[in-house]
């Protein structure tokens, strides 16, 4: 059997130029060669958004862009989180056997405490609990992690050989981090610094669900400077994230006409952006078109739904039984 590799997608952020080439490229080759399990983290959402904003609309809308992207439903198990209800209990059973000093030591925990001081539920603190249940109810091998996601992993990784020692069974693999390499293309954003991101603010990013107008106005605000001084010289960062960006969705010849503008001192930042947001536009054109039709088409968003659920529980089924029996639960 393949090995299986998993991992979430968070509905509170639509898909931009940074996600898919950062990583939704990757999935869609992983899925032609792995065992893979998608699923969108609405669960996970609330320990940071108690009160979501139609939740349901987020997630049906977060389902288009990755099917749009190129996610195959019937290659890989594309499934909402909250369908399967054996994540939860395999959530309860993991807290059971995790301490509160080693959740409270998480980085990340510790960081949206000082960000939220008056949002620091329960969710929360366990996140890294339920987020192993997530790994674990599927057995999966391999997880794609970002940087900020690594302590959490190592926390299930911890879950699983907690669990085989405390029953004395080797059950659960233990998961492992799915490096993508140099395959990972880092998409800068248009603030001139840093990765491309909704975090970073809505100005920052350029999502596929966007128009022309939107995309072009975004592109001339990207940040610049009043252009080089001497022939040759190193681009600062804002310039050089700005090729970067074009080395991404522009031709080769493309580049190598600002490049060379740039390096003679001729270059019009006005030019480069405007051809700029024209290629991104291009690139961008076929996926909004994609997602316009997958909207309006509820049937299939359904039939895409179910079919994940269905594929999602028949494997979360089987591990929530055998450790239902692992830890000694029977029915009479």
């Amino acid at each position: 059997m393949k090995e299986i590799v998993l991992s979430g997608i968070r509905p509170t952020g639509n898909l931009h130029l940074g996600n898919y080439y950062g990583a939704v490229q990757n999935f869609i080759k992983l899925q032609d060669s792995y065992n893979c399990y998608f699923f969108i983290a609405d669960y996970h959402s609330l320990t940071t958004h108690p009160h979501p904003d139609d939740l349901h609309g987020r997630v049906k809308q977060i389902l288009v862009e990755y099917l749009a992207a190129g996610l195959d439903p019937e290659k890989a198990t594309l499934y909402v989180q909250s369908d399967v209800p054996e994540v939860v209990e395999l959530y309860l059973f993991l807290n059971m056997n995790a301490y509160i000093g080693e959740l409270e030591r998480v980085t990340t925990f510790k960081e949206k405490v000082r960000k939220q001081p008056d949002n620091v539920n329960a969710g929360l603190l366990t996140y890294p609990t339920l987020m192993a249940a997530d790994i674990l109810i599927h057995k999966s091998n391999y997880i794609p992690v970002g940087k900020d996601q690594e302590q959490n992993l190592e926390k299930a990784r911890d879950f699983a050989e907690r669990f085989n020692r405390i029953y004395g069974i080797d059950y659960f693999p233990v998961p492992q981090a799915f490096n993508f390499g140099n395959e990972l293309i880092k998409v800068p954003g248009l603030d001139g610094s840093g990765k491309m991101g909704k975090s970073e603010g809505e100005g920052n990013a350029i999502f596929l669900y966007e128009d022309d107008k939107s995309i072009r106005k975004k592109v001339m605000r990207a940040v610049t400077d009043s252009g080089p001084t001497e022939p040759n010289q190193v681009k600062p960062e804002p310039i050089q994230n700005l090729f970067n960006l074009m080395k991404i969705v522009s031709k080769p010849e493309t580049v190598q006409f600002f490049d060379e503008a740039y390096n003679n001192m001729s270059i019009r930042y006005g030019d480069m952006k405007k051809q700029l947001a024209e290629d991104i536009i291009q690139m961008v054109t076929p996926f909004r078109e994609r997602i316009n039709e997958l909207s309006s088409n509820d049937e299939y968003i359904k039939k895409v739904a179910r079919m994940g659920a269905e594929k999602a529980h028949e494997s979360a089924s089987k591990t929530i039984k055998e450790v239902r029996e692992i830890i000694g639960f029977r029915s009479f």
